[in-house]
């Protein structure tokens, strides 16, 4: 099988060099997408002989990864392997990741920094919001993933077309894992370990952390609906009932209202309401363009 790997690439110029040019000496196709460096990234890798995408500015990690994703399908290879170029993966794990495709097992594998020893490579703080946006994103899934973030992935090419995503920044992870369940495409995890360091990854924790919950949470309301917005409405609605039922009991056997219970159970009836109806209405505008869409 014919081999790609494509690296989403913003200011990378202290990695980059080094990265293809290990690369190189497995794989002959590598694929750059300089997403509107202000250093030398896409220079050094034009000078380095493989293909450079370059977008005028900044766009985000999921537009270069749909970029990639673009220039891949103008290919005749069989597989992309999604690899970033912060120095973070090891190249010997390539073969490891794309081993479930070639024999037919998957049709998209992830490199997972949580399956077998791999997780003791991974600082404490980048555990606890990797595995809380994960979690978010097995909500009603049958197959449960251990690391929906891990940019390190490959595609077998019968999927990509299925899974080009929307989304500009780093909740593309979870929108193309969505896209994929939805088309119940078999998605396997194998082990990997990441190399921590000084100079790999060029977000910060918190930004991101916060831009992936935000995307992650924005995909599953439009997928599920429902569950999204319709559990926590019943919930509160459930509160709201009790503290309004306490509030008459007592009015009804001392004559006093109870004024702070009174508020909780009004205004959780109103939230409560309030989620049910969006819920509803989202289910019957997603199914709606569904429907459009399969005419």
């Amino acid at each position: 099988m014919k081999i790609i790997i494509g690296l989403p690439a913003y200011n990378e110029e202290k990695n980059i060099a080094s990265i293809i040019m290990n690369l190189k000496k497995v794989y002959d196709e590598i694929i750059v997408c300089d997403d509107g460096s202000t250093d030398l990234t896409g220079p050094i890798a034009e000078k380095m002989g493989v293909i450079v995408v370059t977008h005028p500015k900044n766009l985000g990690y999921g537009s270069s990864i749909r970029s990639l994703f673009t220039k891949f399908i103008e290919s005749d290879a069989d597989i992309l392997v999604t690899f970033d170029a912060d120095g973070q993966h090891r190249i010997e794990d390539i073969k490891t990741v794309i081993e479930p495709i070639i024999k037919n097992e998957a049709d998209i594998t992830i490199g997972s920094r949580f399956v077998g020893d791999s997780e003791t490579n991974v600082p404490t703080y980048r555990k606890i919001g990797i595995k809380t946006i994960t979690n978010l994103t097995n909500l009603g899934a049958e197959t449960k993933l251990t690391d929906s973030q891990s940019g390190f992935r490959a595609y077998h090419k019968r999927v990509i077309s299925d899974i080009l995503p929307s989304e500009h920044g780093m909740g593309v992870s979870t929108e193309i894992l969505i896209k994929a369940k939805k088309k119940k495409f078999r998605i396997r995890e194998v082990s990997i370990k990441i190399l921590y360091g000084e100079n790999t990854s060029t977000h910060h924790p918190v930004s991101h952390g916060v831009s992936v919950i935000l995307s992650t949470m924005k995909f599953i309301s439009i997928e599920h609906p429902l569950k999204f917005y319709g559990v926590p409405g019943l919930i509160l609605f459930g509160i709201g009932l009790i503290f309004i039922i306490l509030t008459i009991q007592v009015f009804s056997e001392s004559g006093i209202v109870l004024t702070n219970a009174a508020l909780v159970g009004l205004s959780s009836t109103i939230l409560a309401t309030m989620l049910l109806m969006t819920a509803i209405m989202l289910y019957s505008l997603v199914n709606v363009v569904r429907e459009g869409k399969n005419r």
